[in-house]
């Protein structure tokens, strides 16, 4: 079974809001604004509409039987409709079973948006069963399907008032949890020229939703504590073998048990 944990980072959409804002004239700062006022003014915090979410980076851990890989999605100056065709693509090569952490009530919902945006087909993601009859009870929309798993809704038992964040369990679990930056620092790192930085936290995150997953599967019997120990020495190696500051650091605040 091939496992692909993913993970997106996004910025304010500025030409969409510099359209609907009949504004062409604002720069990417007026633009933003805009939008962020208007999330104040709907909901009383800068979260944009999912729809209004463009995608800088998309970063995964592919898990196969060749072994495992820990990337972000195209080269940094890829834009949106390349991340997002290489995401879907790779659903199609793979039909791999997703992971993620609030997939379901982030990611997802805005790479569809975006997916449509660009016109993009993905027709194994959307599978539920006419051509293809395993997807009919397994697919990756149905929420409690098992083809996207996501963790954060089913530990939640998919109780809104139960929902934990990523960075306080896996820290709880003995991971290193966010490293580099946070979510809400994304728009002002990219206007910086932070893309790598932003790419590489993306990754990192990945890497303790991986862990997490790996313990999940453990709890309920898939694997073997046995097996969990070879699948985090199997990560512990790869990072090692790649040898990148990002990873190295998440190494070191990644203590042996």
């Amino acid at each position: 079974m091939n496992i692909f944990v993913f993970d997106i980072e996004t910025i304010p959409d500025c030409n969409a809001s510099r359209r609907l804002h009949d504004s062409p004239e604002w720069n990417d700062s007026d633009a933003a604004n805009a939008l962020f006022l208007g999330a104040r003014e709907q909901n009383g915090r800068d979260f944009v509409a999912h729809y209004l979410q463009k995608i800088i980076a998309i970063s995964g851990v592919l898990k196969t039987q060749k072994g495992i890989k820990v990337w972000s999605l195209g080269q940094e100056e890829a834009d949106e409709k390349e991340l997002i065709t290489r995401f879907f693509d790779g659903i199609e090569r793979f039909s791999p079973t997703l992971v993620s952490w609030n997939g379901s009530g982030f990611d997802l919902p805005v790479l569809h948006y975006r997916a449509l945006l660009h016109g993009i087909t993905a027709p194994r993601y959307w599978e539920t069963g006419d051509n293809d009859s395993q997807f009919r009870w397994n697919n990756y929309l149905s929420r409690f399907h098992q083809r996207h798993l996501d963790l954060m809704d089913v530990l939640a038992a998919y109780q809104n008032k139960a929902y934990a964040p990523l960075d306080r369990i896996a820290t709880l679990l003995g991971y290193p949890g966010k490293m580099g930056m946070a979510g809400d620092q994304v728009w002002s790192a990219y206007q910086e020229g932070q893309l790598s930085a932003i790419r590489h936290y993306c990754e990192t995150d990945v890497l303790n939703t991986y862990l997490v997953y790996l313990r999940f599967e453990q709890m309920r019997g898939h694997i073997t504590a046995e097996d969990y120990q070879t699948a985090s020495d199997e990560l512990r190696h790869y990072l090692k073998q790649e040898n990148k500051p990002h990873f190295n650091e998440f190494i070191e605040h990644w203590p042996i048990p």
